[in-house]
């Protein structure tokens, strides 16, 4: 079993920044890759970015070149550097981890609301 915990949602303008965390306990020898979805009211959970345990990253078109995705292994935390957030980022973000036998997990999200 994985446990996810996010933190670091909140207010923000738009064109600011917010930085998300993710926190990663129990098997954590068993997660390859994670990943940050978010799900806006009335919309489809979609897919933001991905990083493997190499470190290897993936980006939603949309957030390319605003978002940078990080991961830190030896302290079991995952990290999403949110910059020049607009209204069309405000969603709820979760956190999910992906095992080596494809077993997938989820944080309980984080809201993050921009204020235009």
């Amino acid at each position: 079993q994985v446990q996810l915990v996010e933190s670091g949602g909140g207010l923000v303008q738009a064109g600011g920044s917010l930085r998300l965390s993710c926190a990663a306990s129990g098997s954590i020898a068993s997660i390859n890759t994670m990943y940050w979805y978010r799900q806006a009211p009335g919309k489809q959970r979609e897919l933001v970015a991905g990083i493997t345990r190499g470190g290897i990253t993936n980006y939603a078109e949309s957030v390319e070149g605003r978002f940078a995705i990080s991961r830190d292994n030896a302290k079991n935390t995952m990290s999403l550097q949110m910059n020049s957030l607009n209204p069309e980022d405000t969603a709820v973000y979760y956190c999910n981890a992906v095992t080596w036998l494809r077993q997938n997990y989820w944080g309980q999200g984080t809201q993050v609301t921009v204020s235009s």
